[in-house]
């Protein structure tokens, strides 16, 4: 199997991985779980699965890291707003809507991204930049009002959810870049993530929560946290060490596809035609977006 097949595999399995967790997330909150709960339980467990697999791997850089004081104002940050809040975010979206909503929703983010960095940089927008922005801002009015100016489809908490969620997914993005590019992201992310669980425990109740442990609930825990977090991200960093981090992302975006797909065949949530071509309206604009980036890569290399 060639590398670009292998990277390609891996990141797909791990788009449709992480479709999977937030319809777990949706079953289990239906079941009584809250957001914040499960949040905290996301976090903890799967950061301390990543936190040994890096102590496994690569020991003296996981205990480096942790002494390098330097590390620690950016890693509170990443944790508590790129990790915890949008963990939080995104699970209170799919609690107000539904899990394909809610991931939909925060695919807004490279798009407000864009914008950020055009603002930032004093730079106008392509042609092409303006389009996607256009779809994304289109899309998303289809989703959360089906075409009638005088309704909302979600409810107001959950389209402030989901697109706070979007808001929150570019701070996770933005944050950790300079910790990322020294340390790697496995070790990064874990450790965040279990800084995060642990800071919020006194405030999410999590000691208090009444967990079932019936088989649905576990396979639905395992959906959230081992498959839907721990190998959707180990599968997608291999494959984008395969063929690079721009063809892995736009890969990467079939994840709303299977989370409409999962929340339809799991959770028997309806979608509408409208809804369909607000997604796809969202899902042009990432690629336009990626594609572009695409181009740039691989006219670099040429050169």
């Amino acid at each position: 199997m060639s590398k670009t097949v292998k990277g390609t595999l891996f990141t797909v399995v791990a788009g449709i991985a992480w479709g999977l967790s937030g319809t777990s997330g949706q079953y289990l909150m239906a079941h009584g779980i809250s957001a914040l709960v499960l949040t905290n339980l996301r976090l903890i467990i799967a950061g301390l699965v990543l936190v040994f697999l890096t102590y496994a791997t690569a020991k003296d850089k996981l205990l480096a890291f942790l002494k390098d004081r330097k590390n620690l104002f950016s890693l509170l940050l990443f944790a508590l707003f790129g990790l915890f809040l949008n963990q939080f975010a995104y699970l209170s979206a799919i609690q107000e809507t539904n899990a394909g909503t809610a991931t939909v929703l925060q695919y807004v983010c490279p798009v407000g991204i864009l914008i950020y960095t055009c603002i930032k940089d004093k730079v106008a927008p392509t042609l092409a930049e303006i389009i996607s922005i256009g779809l994304a801002i289109g899309g998303t009015f289809l989703i959360a009002t089906h075409g009638e100016l005088d309704q909302l489809s979600v409810t107001p908490a959950g389209f402030f959810w989901g697109l706070f969620s979007a808001l929150t997914y570019a701070l996770y993005i933005i944050l950790p870049i300079a910790l990322i590019k020294k340390w790697g992201s496995i070790l990064v992310i874990g450790v965040g993530m279990v800084i995060s669980g642990v800071v919020a425990i006194p405030f999410t109740g999590v000691l208090q929560a009444s967990i079932p442990t019936s088989l649905d609930f576990l396979f639905a825990f395992a959906g959230i946290i081992i498959i839907g977090t721990v190998f959707a991200y180990t599968a997608f960093l291999k494959g984008a060490s395969l063929i690079g981090p721009v063809k892995s992302s736009l890969l990467a975006s079939i994840e709303p596809i299977s989370a409409v797909f999962f929340a339809f065949l799991i959770m028997k949530e309806q979608f509408y035609a409208i809804d369909f071509v607000g997604m796809a309206m969202i899902l042009l604009a990432v690629a336009i977006i990626s594609l572009k980036d695409l181009l740039i890569e691989n006219k670099r290399k040429v050169e």
